[in-house]
């Protein structure tokens, strides 16, 4: 049973879903681009986060939404290093960084990142090389395709047969590389080249990737798999987030990765004490 994850200078609790809060430190963000470019914005929107109830805040200095353009290495740092660095100086809190490039994650990790996130699963140049150099853990996420193209007919055998094969194969690439496996959380990726169907079948069975027993992270926060199935735009998603941070958490989910980090904490509180009288 997974009770813990341990970060290089904190251990985090896994024994009750924990949340990530999202800082979206870009432009063109699906839900909040440009809210948070600031960099005072961003520092007033983590302490919000962090007294709400987070225990980790995941920044994102390049949009991975469906269309998305990709983001110069320069551009990047630019956005996410100065943000970081406060952030460790100010406050006491995990700070990950989500990011697919080794540049980048080697000057996170430099600046104190705790967890890296990358969508491509370390796939990119230098990726494996970047983390297995620092003793963080790192966030494998499944995406078929890339964020420009993914939802263009995304097609699988079996989703869920698809996906659990690629975390065994990339597992072993992580291990390969020099990262133990307690490194590493997975995250199947709602939304990242997947139908409404998909998306559906795989919160309905996320509990099956438990089997790798490691920390499985799901991120459903507002996402447009919501607002077809509600037929609701972004800022009208918040019932139908908190319904799949329930379900996600119901299914297994050690940490939830949400834009609403205190009704996300609420949400799960009530479960917990629900749970306990089971």
């Amino acid at each position: 049973m997974l009770n813990h994850l341990n970060c290089p200078n904190s251990l985090l609790d896994l024994s009750t879903p924990q949340v990530m809060g999202i800082l979206n430190v870009t432009p063109d963000s699906f839900s909040d681009g440009g809210k948070f470019t600031h960099f005072e914005h961003a520092l007033e929107q983590v302490e919000r986060m962090i007294a709400d109830g987070a225990t980790i805040i995941d920044i994102g200095g390049e949009s991975t939404r469906p269309g998305a353009a990709e983001v110069n290495e320069a551009d990047e740092l630019a956005r996410v290093i100065p943000v970081l660095k406060a952030i460790k100086q100010r406050f006491d809190i995990l700070v990950s960084i989500d990011t697919s490039k080794a540049s980048v994650m080697s000057a996170a990790i430099a600046a104190g990142a705790d967890i890296i996130n990358d969508v491509r699963a370390l796939q990119n140049d230098g990726c494996l090389a970047a983390v297995a150099n620092s003793k963080i853990p790192v966030c494998l996420m499944h995406m078929q395709g890339l964020p420009s193209t993914m939802q263009n007919k995304p097609s699988y055998e079996n989703v869920i047969c698809d996906i659990m094969m690629f975390f065994k194969q990339r597992i072993e690439a992580c291990v390969s590389a020099g990262i133990a496996r307690e490194r590493i959380i997975l995250d199947p990726g709602f939304g990242f080249g997947k139908t409404m169907a998909q998306n559906l079948n795989l919160l309905a069975n996320l509990s099956v990737f438990r089997e790798l027993g490691l920390p499985i992270l799901a991120g459903l926060s507002r996402k447009s798999m919501i607002g077809n199935l509600l037929n609701r735009d972004v800022e009208q998603r918040l019932a139908g987030s908190l319904s799949t941070a329930m379900l996600a958490a119901q299914q297994g989910a050690h940490i939830i990765r949400v834009h609403d980090v205190q009704e996300t904490v609420d949400v799960l509180k009530v479960l917990k004490a629900v749970t306990a009288h089971r």
